[in-house]
């Protein structure tokens, strides 16, 4: 493998975008740590401790330790995944949106993103407003807020700052995207959560050593979490090959076709996109309770039956939606059809498409599934245990998912950049 590495490290092109991308991340880092102004870090610590089984704390997971110490990034990459679930959402809903993102090209694309652009700024506005709210109401008990953050200059400083990080992120994540290696938005979540792996692994040994925590525990939890980032790459790699045959055709002095091939569909198709957005649509209800000084109430917490159901119902939901989305059955028959490709035992043409159909639908439902129960599990097993050593489990487990997730799918894009060059390939 480190011959593979140095390999990629010696493509001048590919190395520029490794750079360029670990310069992205290093910006964000550099931003989590800029507070903005008339706010009382250190008291603030204190009350998201004793919140830290609640959405507040996975808010702060989800943001790196940001949101926990009110940087200019604290809102992080969420604004700009609920603008992106509401506007394709809506390009389905409307027929306008739909006609631009599939008729108009290019251009109907850029369009959609600027789209989603505005509506990021829109939804970083509103929350940074909440957010705000949540810390003013929490000055009375723990003095969060100077006497000049209290005031309306103070109130408008630090929302158009929390805002202005939230735009922010969005650029840096498009700039990993087009100049980079990877997805923007996945790459910045995964360096948020991978950020608080260090602070996880201390604050567990210091549970060990001071008798909060039997090390027994500690030890089932990370065998628990190395079955699982297995049974992800091994499930990941999954796929459904349908067989295809070539009719043998002519042309001039030559034959062509006549071969057996195989079209693959992956069983999970949509990667870890199905868990960050049902993860933000699941946690809103949460997210509502715990900005309006309801804290303590049953819909802010993260680790109850009602929460898991419904988390558990959008991964299958996100799961088909995006499948439906990547993969057309009508066009792969279609091109089929063309190409002179048949799957043996079905006519071209539609029963070709609906056979497709079919199959996608049940490997969608396992990959859904799949997903559904590595995410809700560690959130049941919180729920029910009465150790309190086990407080924060769901989170981790989300964490998990989707780190090995966006770890995978960068590799696999470092992959094919390198095949492309004649490369052996990091998988090799």
């Amino acid at each position: 493998m480190l011959q593979t590495m140095r390999n990629a490290w010696r493509i001048e092109e590919l190395r520029k975008k490794i750079l360029f991308t670990l310069l992205i991340i290093l910006l964000y880092r550099l931003g989590n740590s800029i507070p903005v102004p008339y706010v009382n870090v250190e008291l603030l610590g204190q009350y998201f401790t004793s919140m830290q089984n609640t959405v507040l704390g996975l808010l702060n997971v989800m943001s790196g330790g940001a949101f926990s110490s009110a940087t200019i990034f604290a809102l992080s990459i969420q604004p700009y995944i609920n603008a992106s679930i509401i506007i394709q959402l809506l390009c389905i809903a409307i027929p306008a949106l739909e006609r631009m993102s599939k008729d108009e090209g290019e251009e109907g694309k850029k369009k959609i993103a600027s789209i989603t652009r505005y509506s990021t700024v829109a939804i970083g506005l509103l929350q940074g407003f909440a957010y705000y709210m949540l810390l003013r109401n929490q000055s009375a008990s723990y003095s969060i807020l100077t006497d000049e953050g209290m005031g309306i200059w103070g109130a408008i400083v630090i929302i158009l700052t929390f805002t202005s990080g939230s735009a922010l992120i969005m650029w840096l994540g498009e700039q990993i995207t087009e100049f980079g290696v990877g997805n923007g938005i996945s790459i910045i979540l995964f360096a948020s959560i991978i950020s608080r792996l260090g602070p996880s692994i201390v604050e567990t040994i210091g549970n060990i050593t001071t008798g909060n925590l039997q090390w027994w525990v500690a030890v089932l939890m990370y065998l628990g979490a190395v079955a699982m980032v297995i049974l992800i790459v091994y499930v990941n790699d999954a796929e459904r090959r349908i067989r295809v045959q070539y009719a043998k055709r002519v042309v001039g002095r030559k034959m062509y076709g006549g071969q057996n091939t195989h079209l693959p569909m992956k069983v999970n198709m949509s990667g870890v996109m199905p868990i960050i957005f049902a993860q933000s649509i699941s946690t809103l209800p949460a997210t509502i309770a715990a900005f309006t000084g309801h804290s303590d109430s049953m819909w802010a917490q993260t680790d109850t039956i009602v929460y898991a159901i419904i988390y558990f119902l959008l991964i299958i939901f996100f799961a088909y939606f995006y499948s439906t989305i990547q993969f057309n059955p009508v066009e792969v028959a279609n091109n089929l059809k063309k190409n002179g490709g048949y799957i043996p035992g079905f006519r071209p043409g539609k029963p070709t498409s609906e056979f497709i159909q079919k199959v996608l639908n049940k490997i969608t439902l396992f990959g859904a599934i799949y997903l559904g129960i590595l995410a809700v599990v560690p959130i049941l097993i919180s729920h029910f245990s009465t150790t309190a050593s086990l407080t924060g489990l769901s989170l981790g487990g989300t964490s998990i998912i989707i780190v090995v997730g966006v770890a995978l799918e960068t590799v696999r894009s470092l992959e094919a950049q390198m095949l492309m060059r004649n490369y052996k390939g990091f998988l090799s």
